[in-house]
């Protein structure tokens, strides 16, 4: 690797203020405080088993709601990911996996396509994730649609089985972080595409 792989963004509305900071060739070193906890556990998941050094710190107007702040970080994640890979020239593109944590197994399909897509079908027992504040599994799925559509992945995120929902939100972030740690190995010297760009 010549060039680094590596964007720092800020995004500021009048619900959020957040900076990210990515190098996708880092060792999986994770600042992240966004007043979630859980979000935060789970982000870190997210950089340590996708090899990436990540930083989040926002500030979102959780009186009124976390959707804001967990959408809001979806969004910056996809665009600091999109500019650090660049042309993706050599990159693998494609990648697949299945993560098991305890009961629950999670299989994730990913292509780093240039089209953003993503399928969803995770269904949670019901119960959000005690915490100061609580965490609602639902935004879960805001997270993944907002990252995918500002990096132009294309993400398939399909639950194959599982009880907790801890479980089965943390199988989900660490199955993404090993497809995309997978999609983003540089193993050519091309633009892995006929049309020669993505």
């Amino acid at each position: 690797m010549t060039a680094s792989r590596s964007a720092s963004k800020r995004r500021t509305t009048a619900e959020t203020d957040i900076e990210i900071t990515v190098d996708v060739d880092g060792g999986g070193t994770v600042e992240a405080t966004t007043g979630l906890p859980f979000f935060d556990h789970m982000l870190a998941q997210l950089g340590r088993h996708g090899g990436m050094d990540l930083r989040v710190v926002a500030t979102g107007d959780l009186a009124v709601d976390a959707h804001h702040t967990v959408e809001d970080t979806g969004i910056l994640l996809g665009s600091v990911l999109a500019e650090a890979l660049g042309d993706k020239r050599g990159v693998r593109r494609f990648a697949s996996v299945r993560v098991p944590l305890d009961e629950a197994l999670v299989d994730v399909a990913l292509d780093l396509s240039g089209r953003p897509f993503l399928y969803y079908d995770v269904e949670f027992p019901g119960e959000k994730i005690l915490g100061d504040p609580p965490f609602d599994p639902q935004l879960v799925e805001e997270f993944w649609r907002a990252l995918v559509t500002s990096a132009g992945i294309t993400l398939h995120i399909s639950l194959v089985r599982g009880r907790n929902t801890h479980h089965i939100i943390e199988s989900c972030f660490k199955s993404v972080a090993r497809a995309l740690r997978d999609a983003v190995r540089v193993e050519g010297g091309g633009v892995p595409s006929t049309k020669g760009t993505l």
